[in-house]
């Protein structure tokens, strides 16, 4: 875009003198105002002396700063500026690289220019360069970087520029109105790769191998719909219906869950990044962006309801809300945890809650939010070891996993504890679902199918009940 740096656009108009003295005054640095002192003293003690000599001095050192300022103020200079940040979204620590290109669109070569790019004072110091001379049609390419300590969404610009005489006697500040905005995301911390049981059910990886091990006359097909590719018909089906049905083996499914985040005030304490509402902030967007990556369908619910729903863009959309996110001055979390029930209703796989401090009326509505098969992991962030204890010993009895963390610091670990459990778990309910077929006793005593197989491959072939891990 292109923006003059002077006030109007096209001729300069007619020529005021007053007018052109009035805006060169405004414009004096400190020392143009000095010169402009120094002169009318001298003119002063002149008179007063009667010298003349003196006099034509005074004159001058006062003339001069006001010649300049008429000068500069009467410069017609057109400039552009583009800005460019990279990346426009970044985690709290992280550096940004701003490039900005200034460009003379105008006949007239610049004269000294003073640039400043407006920053927040939270992204760093100040952006000031000196620029000497630009050449008409030339340009000129400043680059800076920033590291943010604090999340939150910041404007970067407009740009700033003074014009200066070359003794430093007027400065003209003219700024732009563009600005990039520029997005700081909470600390992110890298989680272990791992499935949690039940976060796929019904879709996903667990649904195609289940159908692609039953043979053709178990496929549950259903009716063509329009869009459905006919390599997906299934013509048995088809021809004993009357109408087109499609495989549903074919069907790509994905899995959804839900990431809650309590963010009630009562529930947090602490000011600045060590405070538990921001590590509960970092928990909730490192295990958001752990999961979107493997593949879930996210919702996201905070205490006062739904936020968004699954999008295509998850991972950024998550990012930016928790960018921004502040705490409520609710005292309950049961609109919140009412998405959470829909969400078992719905039959979503996995249910994700980041909680700060709960009380024992909070622990009682979280637990009976689970309902259904859905797995629940509930994950809370600082709370005082024995408060944390009772709740998460209710919360267990309800069927929640609990995870409780001092900072984001120590999600991962107690994250890889979790996806342990999970697969202990799933493989527990394979051996009971393998204990329950009917096995041949042996040596005249019946064993369980679990045991039996782990004494058979550990004692030579006795037939010993084994107890199921």
């Amino acid at each position: 875009m292109d923006v003059p740096t002077s006030r109007g656009t096209g001729s300069a108009g007619p020529f005021r003198p007053w007018r052109a003295v009035r805006r060169a005054l405004g414009s004096l640095t400190t020392r143009g105002r000095s010169f402009v002192a120094a002169g009318i003293t001298a003119i002063a003690c002149a008179f007063i002396l009667g010298e003349r000599d003196l006099l034509r001095a005074g004159v001058l050192i006062l003339a001069l700063p006001l010649l300049s300022g008429v000068v500069v103020s009467r410069t017609r200079y057109r400039l552009s500026c583009t800005r460019r940040a990279e990346p426009s979204r970044l985690p709290v620590g992280h550096e940004a690289q701003v490039g900005v290109v200034l460009q003379n669109i105008s006949r007239l070569p610049t004269g000294i220019l003073l640039v400043e790019d407006q920053v927040p004072y939270t992204l760093g110091d100040r952006a000031r360069f000196v620029v000497d001379r630009i050449e008409p049609g030339g340009g000129r390419e400043m680059v800076y970087r920033i590291r943010p300590d604090i999340r939150g969404r910041y404007q970067v610009g407009p740009l700033l520029v003074r014009l200066a005489d070359p003794f430093g006697l007027v400065e003209l500040a003219r700024s732009f109105t563009t600005s990039n905005r520029l997005t700081v995301t909470p600390p992110i911390v890298p989680l272990p790769h791992g499935r949690l049981t039940g976060s796929w059910t019904g879709g996903g990886e667990s649904r195609a191998r289940t159908i692609s091990t039953a043979g053709e006359d178990d496929v549950a097909p259903r009716e063509y719909r329009h869009g459905d590719d006919l390599r997906r018909v299934h013509w048995r089906s088809t021809a004993r219906r009357g109408e087109l049905m499609v495989r549903r083996e074919e069907q790509q499914w994905q899995s959804r869950g839900t990431l809650f985040l309590d963010t009630r005030r009562i529930a947090h304490w602490g000011e600045g990044a060590s405070s538990s509402f921001e590590q509960a902030v970092s928990v909730a967007a490192s295990i958001g962006v752990q999961l979107g990556r493997e593949g879930l369908g996210l919702r996201y619910v905070t205490d006062e309801g739904e936020t968004f729903s699954p999008t295509t863009a998850f991972e950024g959309a998550l990012l930016d809300s928790l960018a921004v996110a502040r705490t409520s001055t609710g005292r309950s979390l049961r609109t919140g945890l009412a998405a959470l029930r829909t969400t078992a209703r719905d039959g979503d796989g996995l249910v994700v809650g980041v909680f700060g401090r709960l009380t024992a009326e909070d622990v009682q509505d979280v637990a009976r939010s689970r309902q259904g098969t859905a797995t629940c992991v509930a994950v809370l962030v600082g709370d005082e070891e024995h408060a944390a204890a009772r709740a998460a010993s209710v919360l267990r009895a309800a069927g929640w996993r609990v995870l409780t963390v001092d900072s984001a610091a120590s999600l991962p670990a107690a994250w890889a504890g979790a996806d342990q459990a999970s697969e202990n778990s799933r493989l527990r309910a394979a051996r009971d679902r393998a204990g329950a077929r009917p096995t041949a006793p042996a040596n005249g005593s019946a064993a369980d199918a679990n045991g039996a197989g782990t004494d058979e491959a550990g004692r030579g072939g006795q037939g010993v009940q084994g107890e199921t891990p």
